[in-house]
Protein backbone atom coordinates (compact mmCIF):
# COMPACT_ATOMS: atom_id res chain seq x y z
CA UNK A 1 0.00 0.00 0.00
CA UNK A 2 1.76 3.08 -0.93
CA UNK A 3 1.63 6.45 1.31
CA UNK A 4 0.46 9.52 0.70
CA UNK A 5 3.31 12.16 0.68
CA UNK A 6 3.48 14.58 3.22
CA UNK A 7 1.54 18.34 2.34
CA UNK A 8 4.21 20.40 1.70
CA UNK A 9 3.53 23.66 1.36
CA UNK A 10 4.72 26.86 -0.11
CA UNK A 11 3.99 31.07 0.37
CA UNK A 12 4.91 34.16 -1.72
CA UNK A 13 6.28 37.03 0.74
CA UNK A 14 4.20 40.11 -0.61
CA UNK A 15 4.99 42.46 2.59
CA UNK A 16 8.20 41.86 4.98
CA UNK A 17 8.19 45.18 7.21
CA UNK A 18 12.19 45.92 6.62
CA UNK A 19 12.90 42.18 7.91
CA UNK A 20 16.09 41.70 6.30
CA UNK A 21 15.56 38.03 6.12
CA UNK A 22 12.28 38.02 4.23
CA UNK A 23 12.44 38.87 0.36
CA UNK A 24 9.11 40.33 -1.40
CA UNK A 25 8.06 38.31 -4.14
CA UNK A 26 10.11 35.07 -3.45
CA UNK A 27 8.64 31.58 -2.53
CA UNK A 28 9.15 30.10 0.81
CA UNK A 29 8.19 26.88 2.18
CA UNK A 30 5.98 26.76 5.35
CA UNK A 31 6.36 24.19 8.26
CA UNK A 32 3.96 22.77 9.74
CA UNK A 33 3.15 24.47 12.96
CA UNK A 34 -0.71 24.35 14.22
CA UNK A 35 -0.48 26.81 17.17
CA UNK A 36 0.70 29.30 14.86
CA UNK A 37 -1.52 28.59 12.27
CA UNK A 38 -4.16 29.59 15.63
CA UNK A 39 -2.29 32.37 16.40
CA UNK A 40 -2.15 34.41 12.47
CA UNK A 41 1.46 33.11 11.77
CA UNK A 42 2.93 30.98 9.63
CA UNK A 43 6.79 29.08 10.16
CA UNK A 44 8.60 30.14 7.07
CA UNK A 45 12.30 28.63 6.25
CA UNK A 46 13.65 32.21 5.48
CA UNK A 47 16.79 33.58 3.68
CA UNK A 48 18.72 32.45 7.24
CA UNK A 49 17.97 28.99 6.00
CA UNK A 50 16.57 28.95 9.84
CA UNK A 51 12.31 28.62 10.15
CA UNK A 52 10.89 31.50 12.32
CA UNK A 53 7.74 32.54 12.43
CA UNK A 54 6.32 35.43 10.72
CA UNK A 55 2.59 36.99 10.33
CA UNK A 56 0.71 35.16 7.88
CA UNK A 57 -0.44 38.22 6.81
CA UNK A 58 3.04 38.79 5.24
CA UNK A 59 2.32 35.81 2.35
CA UNK A 60 -0.01 33.86 -0.13
CA UNK A 61 -0.37 31.01 0.14
CA UNK A 62 0.55 29.33 -3.51
CA UNK A 63 -0.01 25.96 -5.20
CA UNK A 64 3.33 25.02 -7.28
CA UNK A 65 3.87 22.04 -10.14
CA UNK A 66 5.19 18.96 -8.59
CA UNK A 67 8.40 19.89 -10.38
CA UNK A 68 8.69 23.41 -9.05
CA UNK A 69 7.99 21.90 -5.14
CA UNK A 70 10.70 19.71 -6.01
CA UNK A 71 13.22 22.05 -7.16
CA UNK A 72 13.40 24.20 -3.94
CA UNK A 73 12.85 21.47 -1.92
CA UNK A 74 16.28 19.75 -3.31
CA UNK A 75 17.71 23.48 -3.05
CA UNK A 76 17.02 24.45 0.58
Amino acid sequence: MRRKRAEVEFVLCVKNDDCDDLEKRKVYRVLPDKKADKDGYLRVIDESGEDYLYPAAYFIRVQLPQEAEQAISAAG
